[in-house]
């Protein structure tokens, strides 16, 4: 038994991984876009699993998902129902790539890598923290509109980036993704309780902003992906379908961040004093454009 961040390169070969600068070119995406990524806030429809990934990752998932698994210790968060109402339930939790060698190697992913790299305009990229999102058959829970950085103040400057990955197909029967384009641009809103009322954030907003909400959905794919920008008002509805809806989330920032706390950036890990760069351990750094 052992925790999997002390290790800060890939430990399986569930991921091939890039040998020269040429074997990375299948990996970028176009001009066109990055440019659609800056202007809506968000880039979606980037395939980042075949088959025999998404099963490893599924099995790692009902592994990591037992409460009286050996290494539950290791998790920064562990919701089995963030909701609290047993009719709508949203498994969350933050520190899997700790205890699973699937969703460790994830985040080595060269095909998610370079993507974020390019959606950070061409920076180096830290990891930030993992989530698991599952919303089961019938009974799954809705996930509040919300920014992401209105949770992520503790650190600076807002150079974040965020990849949701499905390991199920995502419809808008089973809860999938809604972005409001173009929201990334309206500043940082107020929090609300994640996975509260639906609409919670309304109340945060001016009315121009609620002229301009208009959100559209994401189905995808399982092994597709969606990066959005943190400050992109997204959310998905409750799961009532018969089909559940599994998915992953790496969030990263450009490295040169900074923590703006003297308080731990997430439970169990270290404190970095404020003012200094984000690094070490836990926030490795996974992809430097300048070492292909």
């Amino acid at each position: 038994m052992r925790d999997l961040a002390d290790f800060h390169h890939p430990i399986s070969d569930l991921f091939n991984q890039p040998k020269t600068a040429s074997d990375w070119e299948q990996y970028r995406i176009s001009k066109e876009q990055v440019a659609f990524f800056h202007e809506n806030g968000y880039l979606a429809d980037i395939k980042l699993l075949d088959e025999h990934q998404i099963e490893a990752l599924k099995k790692a998932l009902d592994e990591v998902m037992d409460p009286k698994h050996p290494l539950h210790s290791l998790f920064h968060e562990f919701h089995s129902n963030e909701s609290g109402d047993p009719n709508k339930v949203l498994f969350h939790s933050l520190g899997h790539w700790r205890i699973a060698e699937a969703f460790h190697d994830a985040i080595w992913n060269p095909a998610f890598r370079m993507v974020a790299s390019q959606l950070l305009r061409d920076r180096p990229v830290r990891f930030w923290h993992d989530q698991l999102f599952c919303k089961p058959a019938h009974h799954g829970g809705n996930v509040a509109w919300h920014q992401d950085y209105s949770y992520w103040t503790r650190t600076i400057e807002m150079q974040h980036l965020t990849c949701w990955c499905g390991l199920d197909d995502a419809t808008e029967e089973n809860g999938c993704l809604q972005y409001v384009p173009g929201s990334h641009r309206w500043g940082l809103l107020e929090k609300p309780a994640l996975a509260g009322d639906m609409d919670g954030l309304m109340a945060m907003m001016t009315e121009e902003q609620k002229a301009n909400f208009k959100p559209v959905a994401i189905p995808l794919k399982a092994g597709h992906a969606a990066f959005h920008h943190p400050l992109l008002v997204h959310g998905s509805y409750a799961n009532f379908s018969p089909r559940s809806r599994k998915a992953f989330v790496l969030n990263v920032f450009a490295d040169g961040t900074v923590s703006d706390t003297n308080e731990p950036l997430l439970e169990g890990v270290p404190v970095i004093p404020k003012g200094e760069k984000m690094g070490g351990k836990f926030f490795p750094l996974i992809f430097d454009p300048e070492r292909l």
